[in-house]
């Protein structure tokens, strides 16, 4: 049984976490899928995956032979058509995660551009919200807004994003709109959970000065503290993508505009050096170069 088929039906599988679906996409049968991966597990000595009459998931084994077996074999698509004098054309599935405020118009517009350059690539897009495990979990690529990178990981910058504070005109006009740090205590917050305080600090007049907020919700979600913040039920501090058409439609003002609480960096994380694929390589050198995304 030819070692590489193997490897390429494993990587299916641990990927789509059915033999039933992969074999269905290579054109074989699931008991012929399921022989290729025990043929790999006889050779290399250990389970790769584990079997229930519902689910299939990686082992610790899996996890490694995986993340190397699936970079190794996209290397290898490439080198394979340099060496035939054919341009390397990036195809396949990247899976893709990324903040769910990046669910917008222009996000989306920056995926479309890209996947008609490049149609042989399918894209798989989460914005669930969570800190994902890019090896464990199968993901080619991460897109994360923040200081401070995990140094585990390969980090490339992408783009710098500013965060605002902003309420809806009805709030402001029930509240009163702050001209200094001082008269955001106690006002509502709608209070981003991976956020660690509910206080924030600016640059006033005499120095930092640092003021606490009133939470009246509390999400991880910045999709619903958007909504909130349209409904008037206070003050959020959201990224500048997520709520520029609503700032320039009067349906959202940004609160003290010329207070830059925090702007941190897009980057493009992904788990090694080695054996980029096309699809990771081009996906993010699209994005870094397409100015909607600065």
């Amino acid at each position: 049984m030819d070692s590489l088929v193997s490897m390429r039906v494993f990587c299916l599988v641990a990927e789509l976490k059915s033999f039933a679906t992969a074999a269905q996409r290579l054109r074989i049968s699931p008991a012929m899928a399921s022989k290729h991966v025990m043929q790999l597990e006889k050779r290399l000595g250990t389970r790769l995956l584990n079997r229930t009459s519902r689910r299939v998931s990686l082992s610790e084994s899996g996890v490694l032979y995986f993340e190397q077996a699936r970079q190794m074999l996209d290397s290898l698509d490439e080198v394979e058509a340099a060496v035939s004098n054919a341009t390397v054309v990036p195809h396949g599935t990247l899976r893709l995660t990324a903040p769910v405020w990046m669910a917008n118009a222009m996000f989306a517009g920056v995926l479309a551009d890209y996947q008609a350059r490049y149609p042989d690539v399918r894209l798989d897009v989460d914005l669930g919200g969570r800190m994902v495990n890019l090896v464990e979990e199968g993901y080619d690529l991460a897109l994360r807004a923040t200081g401070a990178p995990d140094e585990a990981l390969i980090a490339r910058p992408i783009t710098k994003v500013a965060f605002h504070m902003v309420g809806a005109p009805a709030y402001l006009d029930r509240a009163g709109r702050p001209t200094k740090p001082a008269d955001l205590a106690g006002r509502s917050l709608l209070h981003y959970a991976l956020y660690p305080s509910e206080s924030f600090s600016f640059a006033g007049e005499h120095g930092t000065e640092t003021v606490k907020l009133n939470p009246v919700l509390r999400s991880g979600n910045e999709t619903l503290l958007h909504m909130a913040a349209l409904e008037g039920m206070g003050l959020a501090f959201l990224p500048k993508w997520l709520v520029a058409e609503d700032i320039a439609a009067g349906r959202l003002e940004h609160v003290m505009p010329g207070q830059v609480l925090f702007e941190g960096k897009l980057f493009a994380v992904y788990p090694s050096r080695k054996y980029l694929s096309a699809k990771v390589r081009t996906f993010i050198d699209f994005v870094a170069a397409d100015r909607r995304m600065r």
